[in-house]
């Protein structure tokens, strides 16, 4: 399998939570970077922010990634891809507001690539997501990177608006990963490039994109705070809401590493240091910041049932990454929020 271990990374969406750490990543690897984002407004913050690397990145406007041949300039001259842009909210109505961009924006790229850069190319990571493996079920599971959502599709398919909003999201990764696979499995002798998919669950860590206030913070940060800083959650939310989480500089070396390692090429690859409740969070940022939420004081977390789970094994495996711990990630985040000057302590 090919791989890419210098040269110029297209990252889309490039001033997303998620994508800024990837570019920073492959910045520091020193690989150029050429990002995109919606507009010019949405790119001065990146540029004040990676200033000092000069002309080894740089910034490109798409305004809109589901058009036909939206990323043909950007592919261009480019030695790798890591496509991030893709809605992550709960708040669409229509189950085609948040699926279309997913799997649109996500053909787009790949067209783009196989039009303008079928042997220059040589290989496409695409942030994903665990919401397209894992289901809901009555009995705790172990997931793997053998599983596929299909519940969150076919709730969409039976129930349309009505459908839960997690479903919705759930099945719009769903159907963007398998467009990327179907769409590779069909191409792949035309091309150059192959496709490693990284897979994570919640996202945590400090913040590198613009925002202004808490209240504009991305969603996973939302729910992040809203349990260990806001105090928003009741006592048993706090012990039963959990799920896996990754600390987000993590997943950006994954990225990188997955675009180095021959061996990531046509893998599609869970990305998660492990398993949480809120309290576990709320616990670490008390003791740290005693003025933070106690939270349920009964709870032990030796007891708490993880009712979904997520192996790991292959990134081991494959890009034996050293995960932050949950200490780590929790002191540094809220580290960044006191330097912004939103919690006081």
């Amino acid at each position: 399998m090919p791989a890419v271990t210098s040269g110029k990374v297209l990252v889309t969406g490039a001033n997303g939570y998620v994508a800024v750490w990837v570019v920073k990543s492959y910045l520091e690897k020193g690989f150029a970077v050429r990002g995109t984002v919606r507009s010019e407004s949405k790119a001065k913050h990146l540029r004040q922010l990676f200033q000092s690397y000069g002309d080894k990145f740089e910034i490109i406007i798409v305004d809109d990634i589901t058009k036909e041949g939206a990323f043909d300039e950007a592919v261009k001259g480019v030695d790798a891809i890591a496509h991030t842009a893709s809605p992550f909210h709960d708040r669409a109505d229509d189950p085609s507001e948040i699926i279309v961009p997913a799997v649109q924006g996500t053909l787009s790229v790949l067209h783009s690539a196989l039009q303008h850069g079928a042997q220059s190319v040589q290989r496409v990571v695409i942030t994903a997501s665990c919401a397209s493996i894992f289901e809901y079920g009555a009995t705790p599971r172990v997931f793997s990177e053998k599983d596929w959502n299909e519940r969150a599709i076919r709730e969409v398919g039976e129930k349309g608006r009505a459908a839960a909003n997690g479903d919705k999201y759930c099945a719009s990764k769903t159907l963007a990963e398998r467009a990327a696979w179907d769409f590779w499995n069909k191409h792949k002798s035309e091309v150059a490039w192959d496709v490693a998919v990284m897979n994570p669950p919640y996202v945590y860590d400090p913040v590198l994109h613009e925002v202004d206030k808490p209240e504009h913070l991305n969603e996973s940060l939302t729910l992040w705070w809203n349990a260990v800083v806001a105090g928003k959650l009741t006592d048993e939310e706090l012990v039963t809401i959990g799920f896996g989480w990754v600390d987000v500089r993590d997943l950006a070396t994954a990225h990188v590493r997955a675009t180095t390692t021959p061996e990531a090429g046509g893998e599609r690859v869970i990305v998660s240091a492990g398993t949480y409740k809120d309290q576990d969070f709320v616990n670490i940022a008390h003791r740290l910041y005693p003025k933070l939420p106690a939270g349920n004081t009964s709870y032990d977390p030796a007891k708490a049932v993880h009712m979904i789970s997520f192996d790991a094994s292959k990134e081991r495996k494959l890009l034996g990454i050293k995960y932050h711990t949950m200490e780590e990630m929790t002191r540094d985040t809220l580290e960044d929020f006191i330097k912004r000057g939103w919690i006081s302590v």
